[in-house]
């Protein structure tokens, strides 16, 4: 028998993998260290159409999972799902199916499922099952890689940020029958009385920590919630059941602390309406659109060429189109057509080639997002304004 084969009756032992320097590489060890706070914010725009091109469930989720991985890497904190014209075509009878948001979107409304998946995915594990009822959609969802993402914290971890879901207070029981309608009309008058005089209400959070969190502000039960805490260290006494913590906006953990904190996820009716429902102030100061009709990416990024020409950002976006790619959007928009537009190129600062020289026909959008992430990284990095 061969030493590579399992000897019956002998137990399967773990494996010890370690690096000449002796680092334990059996664990992920690349966690995100945030350095300083930063203004700048990377946007991404694709079309859900491209989720139409897969044929069956299994592929669409798979390609939906595939670009939530694309975000996470790259750290983007935005996507936006725009219709390009192409998103409904008929299923496999040769009908165009009606869409019903509580049955299976991947084939009525693929722009729907696209936005469904990404934004369950950027979800923290804890929160889930509270923000996400069972769906069709989500059917396959458990077999997706995990993104991983630095708001995505075990119960044992701490971060002085932390996203938890407003819960309903807790009542005590008053007994049943007239007694405890009894009681309840006395607890009623008496709250009237001291309302004025009573100490401003907390929400109770549940954030996946095994103390119970509140906030001072009045929330509403089922609402999101970015927490800041007021210590970076967790606390000391195992016996505190009680944690006190703010709520701020989801944009502190990066403004403040440099921290990478999910992405958001934006629909848009159109091509034109990525930029005209943007919600920075400004707008999107740098943007590019990519096509095998652009010129080379390498011709900006390269060392000592075109990149010392692209100029620092506070909020850069880039374009990816579908499968007959942004051309086919920049017809479908009407806006556009109203302002006398119809080259993608027109629309975007730079127009680059992800690719210059590809062995295939095409690549795929869910392929493009990785290359452009990658191509424009160095950009990204040294032009956002911190």
């Amino acid at each position: 028998m061969s030493h590579f084969g399992a000897s019956p009756g002998k137990r399967k032992q773990e494996v010890n993998i370690s690096s000449h320097d002796g680092a334990d590489t059996s664990k992920p060890t690349a966690v995100f260290k945030p350095a300083e706070g930063r203004a700048y914010t990377l946007s991404i725009a694709l079309p859900g159409s491209i989720v139409a091109n897969a044929q069956s469930p299994e592929l669409k989720i798979a390609l939906a999972g595939q670009i939530a991985r694309a975000l996470a890497v790259f750290c983007v904190d935005e996507v936006v799902i725009f219709d390009d014209g192409c998103a409904m075509r008929p299923n496999s009878h040769g009908y165009i199916e009606q869409f019903d948001k509580n049955s299976y979107t991947g084939y009525s409304n693929p722009n729907f499922f696209l936005m469904h998946i990404l934004s369950y995915l950027e979800t923290p594990p804890h929160l889930r099952r509270h923000l996400f009822p069972m769906h069709p959609d989500l059917k396959l969802a458990g077999a997706l890689p995990s993104l991983d993402m630095p708001h995505h914290l075990r119960a044992h971890e701490w971060c002085r940020y932390r996203e938890g879901i407003t819960m309903e207070m807790s009542q005590p029981s008053n007994g049943g029958g007239e007694v405890a309608e009894e009681q309840a009309i006395k607890h009623k008058k008496k709250k009237q009385k001291t309302a004025l005089h009573a100490p401003p209400a907390k929400t109770v959070v549940e954030s996946g920590l095994p103390q119970k969190v509140l906030i001072e502000d009045h929330v509403s039960p089922g609402t999101r919630v970015t927490l800041k805490f007021s210590d970076d260290i967790m606390p000391s006494k195992p016996s505190e059941k009680e944690i006190l913590a703010a709520a701020v906006a989801p944009s502190y953990p990066r403004e403040e602390a440099g921290y990478f904190w999910g992405y958001s996820v934006r629909s848009a009716p159109s091509v034109s309406a990525v930029f005209t429902e943007c919600p920075h102030d400004g707008g999107y100061d740098l943007t590019f659109g990519t096509s095998e009709r652009g010129i080379p990416i390498s011709t900006l990024v390269r060392p000592g060429s075109g990149e010392s020409s692209i100029p620092s950002f506070t909020h850069m976006l880039i374009c990816f189109g579908g499968v007959a790619g942004l051309e086919v959007a920049v017809k479908a928009d009407e806006e556009l057509a109203g302002m006398g537009i119809s080259e993608p190129k027109d629309l975007f600062d730079y127009w680059v080639d992800l690719c210059p020289g590809q062995g295939s026909r095409t690549i795929r959008t869910e392929e493009a997002v990785w290359l452009g992430l990658m191509g424009l990284r160095e950009v990204v990095v040294t032009k956002g304004q911190k």
